[in-house]
C-alpha cells in the first residue's frame, strides 16, 4: 500500500497547487460576501440586482464545491488507504484504488480550469446557432445542435434562457440563441465555436439516402452592461413582428419581437421572449454590443473574423469546420482540431461534449496547430 499511500501524498500536493493558482481564498471569500449580503432584510427589494447576486453566488459556490469534494475525497481515500495497510485486505485495497481514482478525476477536472487564461472566460456566454447548408436536415440539425449544448451547459451546472428562436417548416430551426450564465460560461463553450457537420439518412428523403447538413455555432461573452461601445443610431436597422411560440396570451398578437441590423458589419440580433417589446429591444442591443465588442476584442488580438458576420460560407468548404458527427454508415463524432473522436454519438448528442471540450482546451494550450479548424479529416 506504499504506493497508493505515495499517490495521496501527490495527489494533496497537487490539490495545494491548485488551489493557489485558481486563487480559492479569494473564492471563499467571495461566497461569504455574496452569503452575507442575501442575509440582509432589505436584499429583495431591488429584485434585479438581487437576482444577479444569487446567480453570482451560485457559480462561485459551483467552484468552491468542486475543491471541496476533492478536498473530502483525498481525506477518505486516505483513511482507507491507512485501514487497509493495517488490515492487509485486499477488498479494502481495491476500494482504496477505485478511491484514488475517482480522486485522479476530481483533480482533472480542477486542472482543466488552469487552462480558462482568456481575458473573457469567466464570464457567461451568448451561443447562436444558425442552419447552413442542407436544407431542412439543417433546419433539424441546428435544433439537435442547439439542444446538446443547452444540455451541456446544463450538465455544467448553468443556468440557461433562451433568447431568441426561429422555427421552420417542416422541421427544426432557421436560427436560436441562447444565454449561458454562470461564471466560467465562455471559457467551457468556446470550444463549440464553428461549423458542425453531419452526415445521416435524411429522415425527411422519401428515397432514404445519406445526407449531409450543417450547423453554425456563435459563441459571444456576456460583457457587462457597462461596456462601451459606440454605436450610431443610423446604422441600425430596427424591425418588430410577432413574437412565436410559447410565451403566454401576447404572443402572435402583438408587434413585441425585435430584429436589430448593424448595418456597417452585418450582425443580426434579435429577442422574442421578454414579455414586451421594450425588453426585447433592450436584450437585443444588449446582445449586439456584446457581438461588436468581442469583434474589436479579436481585431486587436489579430484573431480571425472570417465569417463571424456572415455564416453564407457554411457548406462543404466551410473553413471554420471544426467537428463531425457521423451516424450512417457507422457512428462516429470527430473533431477536426483535435482529432478526438467518440463513438458513442448519442451520448454527445445529449449534452457528452467534456472529452472534446478538455481536449481543445489543451490543445489551445499547447499552442494548436496549423491544421487547427479547416475542416481537414
Amino acid at each position: 500500500m506504499s504506493e497508493a499511500v505515495n499517490r495521496i501524498k501527490e495527489l494533496r500536493r497537487e490539490y495545494a497547487e491548485l488551489a493557489r493558482a485558481l486563487k480559492l481564498d479569494k473564492l471563499e471569500q467571495e461566497r461569504h460576501g455574496l452569503e452575507d449580503k442575501m442575509a440582509q432584510p432589505d436584499f429583495w427589494d431591488d429584485q434585479e440586482r438581487a437576482q444577479e447576486t444569487v446567480l453570482r453566488l451560485k457559480s462561485v459556490k459551483a467552484e468552491t464545491d468542486a475543491f471541496s469534494r476533492v478536498r473530502a475525497k483525498l481525506e477518505d481515500v486516505e483513511v482507507l488507504a491507512e485501514l487497509a495497510e493495517a488490515e492487509d485486505d485486499a477488498g479494502a485495497r481495491a476500494e482504496v484504488a477505485r478511491e484514488l481514482e475517482a480522486a485522479e478525476k476530481g483533480i482533472g477536472e480542477l486542472q482543466l480550469r488552469t487552462y480558462f487564461t482568456g481575458e473573457h472566460d469567466a464570464l457567461g456566454a451568448f451561443v447562436a446557432i444558425q442552419a447552413g447548408a442542407g436544407g431542412v436536415d439543417a433546419c433539424d440539425w441546428a435544433e439537435m445542435v442547439l439542444r446538446m449544448l443547452t444540455r451541456y451547459a446544463e450538465r455544467r451546472g448553468f443556468d440557461v434562457e433562451l433568447m431568441d428562436l426561429n422555427p421552420e417548416e417542416p422541421a427544426g430551426i432557421r436560427s436560436g440563441t441562447i444565454l449561458v450564465k454562470g461564471r466560467g460560461a465562455f471559457g467551457w463553450l468556446k470550444s463549440e465555436r464553428g461549423t458542425h457537420r453531419l452526415v445521416r439518412i435524411s429522415p425527411f428523403d422519401a428515397q432514404a439516402r445519406r445526407q449531409t447538413a450543417f450547423a453554425a455555432v456563435d459563441v459571444t461573452p456576456e460583457f457587462d452592461e457597462k461596456i462601451e461601445v459606440d454605436i450610431n443610431d443610423a446604422d441600425l436597422r430596427v424591425d418588430t413582428f410577432s413574437a412565436g411560440g410559447p410565451g403566454g396570451q401576447h404572443v402572435n398578437k402583438t408587434q413585441s419581437a425585435i430584429r436589430i441590423t448593424h448595418l456597417p458589419s452585418g450582425i443580426v440580433v434579435q429577442c422574442q421572449t421578454q414579455r414586451n417589446q421594450h425588453a426585447n429591444r433592450r436584450r437585443a442591443m444588449q446582445m449586439l454590443k456584446n457581438r461588436l465588442y468581442q469583434q474589436e476584442v479579436e481585431k486587436r488580438e489579430a484573431a480571425a473574423m472570417a465569417g463571424y458576420a456572415n455564416k453564407s460560407n457554411m457548406g462543404f468548404g466551410a473553413a471554420d469546420r471544426i467537428r463531425s458527427y457521423t451516424l450512417q454508415p457507422f457512428t462516429l463524432v470527430k473533431d477536426s482540431r483535435t482529432d478526438h473522436e467518440e463513438t458513442d454519438v448519442q451520448e454527445v448528442l445529449d449534452g457528452g461534449l467534456d472529452p472534446f471540450v478538455e481536449s481543445y482546451l489543451k490543445w489551445a494550450a499547447a499552442g494548436g496547430d496549423a491544421k487547427g479548424g479547416n475542416g481537414a479529416e
